[in-house]
């Protein structure tokens, strides 16, 4: 197979294994069908991914930037999901391109010590990103039915038992249960932003970038959290993964046409999730900055006082159920990066039930012990560092992909144009520059 030798030279061995085996290629793609049937063979991946940019961690940076500094930091919701979208459809290349999923990649290119640093790397971005789903979750049911932050994140555990018996269920069904997840929350929102009817001018105007961004540190701090909540290092594992679930001709006219309908299903659903933030601000701007209430800097905060300054009883539980969504949701793509970050890396297989417990572990642990010592305002706090977690982290995920997707002999026709190579260096640049400022503002 001269097409599948082409690929292999950049490479130093052919793949040990099919990256999620267990439901590699399950997903039938119709031969010759036409663009919406096939269009519609792809959709699923795509609003997977979206998940983790809308995910509990997220909730926090977009609430303070709104009711800080009212609509002025859309534009930097916008910017990172400009920026998810051009790294999530490297992510997707690679996975269809070479038929590895990036965890692989890492493993076959670089030396040994190399590869096991950076699996504990995005082990550790997973930890996090598992923290913030413990909390946003334990938070959620504290403010539907009024648990106990402990009790809410010793419930959470539960959750392996039905993500386990999702998953014997067959690939698309996660993917629908994501999708019903996604509109719920969207929907939620929906009403959100009629009752409090931001003032479109100022949206339109907040989403144009302005200087006071870079100028003003308390700006650039959020701004800085937001990317980092935005982008997320796990989701680059989890895309150049699942999408080998779909059954597409293994030849370059095949792996083209996959490529297309996968980046259509992965930028349309980032897009969701650019509203989904985006109305996260929005709302937060319209209810709290301009009546006061500037302090307001996290979800228990923003749910107490949404009731009385939007005159409606129904919008604080719309926002703790699309909460309670959101956690739910990212537990399923948190766990699957997981299977994959660990079988990639290092070629072990873990049973899904015990690879979930670990993971859900370690992150009860500090939740749990932050929650009792030091209650809500502890558990908030946790949530923020879950995200600056991750937003240091991402950049050894950045990196990796870049390289690997402007690298001719190991993608072969697939490879970047010289366009997409500037522009994915570029923006590897500012999130590297951006994290190190992060850095340095949180240890100094």
């Amino acid at each position: 197979m001269e097409v599948t030798n082409t690929f292999m030279k950049g490479w130093r061995q052919d793949p040990s294994s099919k990256s999620l085996a267990d439901v590699h290629g399950s997903v039938h793609v119709p031969r010759n069908a036409g663009f919406f049937k096939t269009l519609a063979a792809y959709v699923g991946p795509g609003l997977m991914v979206a998940v983790g940019y809308m995910d509990p961690g997220n909730w926090a940076t977009d609430i303070a930037g709104g009711a800080q500094f009212g609509y002025r930091l859309l534009s930097v919701v916008l910017i990172s999901n400009l920026f998810a979208m051009l790294l999530q459809h490297l992510a997707l290349k690679l996975g269809i391109a070479t038929g590895r999923d990036l965890a692989q990649a890492c493993r076959d290119h670089y030396s040994r010590p190399v590869g096991i640093g950076l699996w504990v790397l995005a082990e550790i971005a997973i930890a996090a990103t598992d923290l913030a789903e413990v909390i946003g979750s334990a938070i959620a049911l504290n403010l539907l039915f009024g648990l106990p932050l402990t009790i809410g994140i010793l419930i959470t555990a539960v959750d392996v038992m039905l993500l386990l018996y999702l998953q014997n269920k067959g690939f698309r069904v996660l993917e629908r249960i994501v999708a019903s997840l996604i509109f719920l929350i969207l929907a939620c929102f929906g009403y959100e932003l009629l009752v409090s009817r931001p003032d479109l001018g100022e949206v339109m105007g907040g989403l144009l970038p302005r200087p006071e961004i870079v100028t003003n540190p308390g700006m650039l701090y959020i701004a800085i959290g937001i990317l980092g909540a935005t982008v997320m290092p796990h989701n680059l594992y989890l895309h150049s993964s699942i999408i080998q679930t779909r059954d597409f001709s293994r030849d370059d006219t095949g792996r083209q046409s996959a490529i297309k309908f996968a980046t259509i299903d992965s930028t349309v659903s980032l897009f969701l999730a650019f509203f989904i933030n985006a109305a996260i601000l929005m709302l937060s701007a319209a209810t709290f900055h301009y009546s006061g209430n500037q302090h307001v800097a996290d979800i228990t905060d923003a749910h107490q006082l949404l009731d009385p300054l939007l005159g409606t009883k129904v919008a604080g539980i719309l926002f703790a159920v699309a909460l309670l969504a959101s956690g739910q949701n990212s537990t399923v793509t948190g766990t699957l990066a997981g299977q994959i970050v660990m079988e990639g890396f290092l070629n072990i297989r873990l049973k899904p039930w015990l690879r979930r417990i670990i993971t859900r572990l370690v992150a009860i642990v500090p939740a749990l012990v932050v929650a009792i010592l030091y209650g809500e305002r502890g558990t908030s706090e946790l949530l923020v560092l879950s995200q600056v977690i991750l937003s240091l982290q991402l950049s050894f995920a950045v990196v990796p992909l870049v390289t690997f997707t402007n690298d001719k002999l190991k993608m072969g026709r697939f490879v970047n144009p010289a366009w997409v190579r500037i522009t994915s260096w570029a923006v590897a640049t500012i999130i590297i520059a951006l994290n190190g400022y992060l850095l340095w503002d949180t240890i100094f």
